[in-house]
């Protein structure tokens, strides 16, 4: 039996990490297809490039890892029962209870993982995308000034300086065209200024020293002379209108969300539906991880259900079935978010659906049974067949 369980992990373990890195794979690339355009305009290197999406890797792995635990479960025992291993271990009196082990452990080294993910690995990840995309923005992107270049970078504001040190951020003779209000013009001209950095809320100052403000509005033109004078330019306009300051509920880590449901007054927003979507986002961070367990148990009846089918039909029959779980899982997060139903109820249901289904299903597989509703689906079948 040792031999048994420990040759079913092994190819547990090697469908995992193949479905993983496909899965992950694919959804780097769709999003790297999909931030194209920033990536280009900003002039953000494919090294850096990767080093963001790595940070996002928590975000997928947090989703993709339920689906990799059921295919790999799924796949592994749809090839022994294809292949009739599984008829021969039971002519020598293995009963499918006796090869759960592997699986169970497998299935719950899978959600412990998630669930290292959810609570710790997902918040980590965007904050460090966040900083890395902030650094990234500040120093490899077309706001690394050049001098004796006008810079347009920010909508609505043309900046210049004749001498520019990128290190130290001092510069010398500026001049700044401020047109984002409607109807006025305001230049800022000015011997020596400097860049003060704010990585946490992704600002960048420009400090002027011992300058002239131009303010026209229409007609009339007034003069200003200044010690001191600062303008704020925001690096998430410059990123498209990626917001660096605002706290979403999926970025904080699961100790926050907890905080959050018993004191709401911790919350950055005391809207009904911020608290909402706090709520919702905690039972995600519960129910996916369990997902694991459950989806992988849910897979082994299955995979006796449809013995004999080939391995790309089972993939697409496996592929199905998560797509019925997530698809209940998304419209119990937006019921959820929206108010229509309480999150603890709308996340859980598929969870204890399918819980339902794999301990039925293990029972009549192991009896070599079949489940109520496929007799009941044949027997239609067949008296289709009958009338016809």
């Amino acid at each position: 039996m040792k031999l048994l369980h420990r040759q079913i992990f092994k190819e547990l373990l090697k469908l995992f990490g193949l479905t993983v890195s496909c899965l992950l794979g694919l959804i780097l690339i769709g999003r790297m297809l999909q931030l194209r355009s920033l990536f280009l305009s900003q002039n953000i290197g494919f090294f850096n490039i990767l080093q963001l999406f790595f940070f996002l890797t928590p975000f997928f792995l947090l989703l993709i890892t339920p689906i990799s635990t059921m295919l790999s479960v799924f796949l592994t025992f749809l090839r022994m029962s294809t292949d009739n291993e599984l008829t021969a271990l039971k002519a020598n009196g293995v009963s499918l209870y006796r090869m759960l082990p592997a699986p169970i452990i497998f299935c719950t080294l899978c959600t412990l993982f998630t669930f290292f993910i959810s609570t710790w690995g997902l918040a980590w990840g965007m904050d460090m995308f966040k900083t890395k995309l902030y650094q990234f923005a500040r120093s490899h992107s077309r706001f690394a000034l050049q001098p004796g270049v006008f810079n347009k970078e920010f909508p609505g504001i043309t900046f210049y300086a004749h001498q520019v040190n990128n290190e130290t951020g001092e510069m010398k003779f500026v001049f700044v065209r401020d047109q984002s209000i409607r109807g006025t013009s305001v230049v800022v001209v000015a011997p020596e200024a400097r860049i003060v950095s704010s990585p946490k809320t992704a600002e960048v100052r420009i400090l002027f020293n011992k300058g002239k403000i131009f303010r026209q509005n229409g007609e009339e033109l007034n003069v200003l002379s200044f010690g001191n004078y600062s303008v704020k330019l925001d690096l998430g306009k410059l990123l498209g209108g990626f917001n660096f300051t605002e706290q979403k509920a999926k970025d904080m880590t699961f100790v926050r969300l907890s905080e959050i449901r018993r004191d709401p007054s911790l919350a950055p927003q005391q809207t009904p539906q911020y608290l909402r979507k706090v709520d919702t986002e905690y039972f995600k961070r519960l129910t996916l991880p369990l997902g694991c367990i459950i989806l992988g148990m849910f897979a082994i009846p299955i995979a006796y259900v449809f013995r004999g089918l080939k391995q790309q039909y089972g993939l697409l029959l496996s592929m199905g079935l998560f797509l019925v779980y997530y698809s209940m899982f998304s419209i119990g997060v937006s019921m959820g978010e929206a108010g229509a139903i309480k999150p603890v109820f709308g996340l859980w249901a598929p969870n204890a659906l399918y819980i339902l289904v794999a301990v039925f299903g293990i029972k009549f597989a192991n009896e070599e049974r079949t489940l109520p509703l496929l007799q009941w689906i044949s027997h239609l079948r067949n008296l289709r067949r009958a009338e016809a």
